[in-house]
């Protein structure tokens, strides 16, 4: 799942280069990268990464850095397994492409086609809806929505399959691009119908086996009995800490592939070499092709050098112009973990940055600084500069949080007697939650779909309610509560933009 945890949108230029360096950039691969690595691992807080570089069909850098866990002196290797997140989206949609290739559907046939009971919000986008449109965002959500339903939750894929017909779409159908995980899940729940095989099967069968991806595991529970793994960690509170796996299997086309630094380079100079190990062809040349066709206008993306570029979508990859080189790329993010891969088929370049935190926008530096030295271009210091916003932004979250404990060590009252607030509450997509009196003047609310799962609520004043989860992963907020004569109705939930960017409503059962 590409979750973007981290958006900086602007940031000022650096004035500072270094001279030596921008006489001959590829001498910073060579010389300095690892020990600009190193020591931005350390400046992040990231226990550990693993990096993969190849350029022209030859591995330049292949190596683990730092550690698999917190606490633990266990060294990441080349072999150590990371959640790769959304960059599962790439292997679902050259997967489908393959099947088209392979005349064994056609990414402009309609979904119903094969999933002749799925439903979307409005009878003429379902009947319109393309497996090409499932693999490019265009249905009309807004970026990330339905994911607090269905992302680390107990339901199934056929149950998120038929929730998408309780999204509300925003946005015209194929007006609009907004990342919806839950299609690339529909795509991916084609594959058994076409090929008589689970998505995951058809996946080592058809890519990781012919590959040598040897490693590389399908679902996230294979995840927690691998050997050679890494730990994901968050940070909260300003404290880091190792987190539980996700559960990502009732949604894994969309983002459950975990992979090590080697596989992941089989990979790309597969894709660089257009589907070809060696003279065996793989993955069919059209294929690859189809995935890079731009399908939708994702926006504008805006470089540390002030340059500004638009970033297309094709059939799960972004799509952009970089100091006119086509890069061909995608980022990843689940609990825990961020990732990119990164092409640049014209100069037979590829990249691969995985990382065990998902509170770090290094994933990001590594890429730009390493695509400034292939192509020559002035040395920026990205993880400095990226560091130097995220630490802003980090303490101006800090201390708006400061601000509503402070308020809620105040212990004020409430508009109304705690018992008011109790009860169940219900939304149409998400379903139920239950609240509770809890330990002292706070609330505690239990969700129908994360049974592990817990939020604190503390009284902030009137109706509105400081907000703590037990997954750190969603966050804080404050919740208010709609009253109505004298009775409490409803109230909103809102949780990371991590998660899901959108909020919900819920009212009293």
């Amino acid at each position: 799942m590409k979750k973007i945890l981290l958006c900086i949108f602007s940031l000022s230029i650096l004035s500072t280069t270094t001279q030596a360096q921008n006489a001959n950039r590829t001498k910073f691969i060579a010389d300095s990268l690892q020990a600009y690595i190193s020591r931005a691992l350390t400046n992040w807080r990231v226990p550990g990464a693993a990096v993969c570089i190849i350029k022209d069909n030859r591995i330049v850098l292949m190596k683990g850095f730092g550690i698999k866990e917190l606490g633990l002196n266990n060294k990441v290797d080349e072999n150590t397994l990371f959640m790769i997140g959304s960059n599962t989206k790439a292997f679902t949609a050259t997967a489908v492409a393959t099947l088209a290739a392979e005349r064994k559907l056609s990414l402009d046939d309609k979904v119903t086609k094969y999933l002749p009971d799925f439903k979307l919000d409005n009878k003429a986008a379902t009947d319109l809806l393309t497996v090409r449109d499932l693999l490019c965002h265009r249905l009309g959500f807004q970026t990330f929505q339905g994911d607090f339903t269905f992302y680390n939750t107990n339901l199934s894929r056929s149950e998120i399959m038929s929730k998408m017909a309780l999204m509300k779409a925003p946005y015209g159908f194929r007006t609009t691009w907004g990342y919806t995980n839950s299609a690339f899940l529909t795509a991916g729940e084609i594959i058994p119908k076409v090929a008589d095989q689970n998505w995951d099967i058809y996946l080592k069968e058809k890519i990781f086996a012919p590959l040598g991806m040897s490693n590389t595991l399908g679902l996230s529970v294979a995840m927690q009995k691998a050997f050679n793994r890494s730990a994901g960690h968050t940070i909260s509170d300003n404290r880091l800490m190792a987190i539980p796996y996700a559960n990502l299997d009732n949604m894994a086309p969309a983002g459950a592939i975990s992979s090590t630094a080697v596989d992941m380079g089989k990979w790309v100079m597969a894709l660089l070499n257009e589907g070809k190990v060696g003279n065996k062809q793989v993955i069919p040349q059209a294929a690859i092709a189809a995935t890079r066709q731009p399908q939708d206008i994702v926006g504008t993306n805006e470089h540390l050098d002030g340059s500004k570029n638009f970033q297309l979508y094709g059939l799960g990859w972004f799509l952009e112009d970089y100091h006119n080189h086509r890069l061909v790329m995608h980022d990843g993010g689940v609990n825990g973990f961020v990732s990119s891969v990164t092409l640049v088929p014209e100069e037979n370049l590829g990249i691969v940055i995985l990382t065990n935190t998902d509170q770090n926008n290094l994933y990001e530096a590594l890429r730009w600084e390493i695509l400034d030295a292939y192509l020559k271009l002035p040395y920026r210091n990205y993880s400095d500069a990226y560091l130097k916003e995220y630490k802003s932004y980090t303490a101006e979250q800090g201390a708006a949080d400061k601000k509503l404990r402070d308020s809620v060590a105040l212990n004020p009252r409430p508009a109304l007697s705690l018992s008011y607030y109790e009860g169940k509450f219900t939304n149409p997509l998400y379903g139920t939650v239950n609240i509770q009196r809890g330990d002292n003047n706070d609330l505690d609310m239990r969700f129908e779909h994360h049974p592990k799962m817990y939020a604190r609520l503390q009284p902030l004043g009137a109706n509105r309610f400081y907000v703590t989860f037990s997954d750190p992963i969603l966050g804080k907020a404050i919740f208010p509560f709609t009253v109505q004569n004298g009775k409490v109705t409803g109230f909103k939930l809102k949780v990371a933009d991590f998660v899901e960017m959108g909020a919900y409503e819920f009212k009293r059962q």
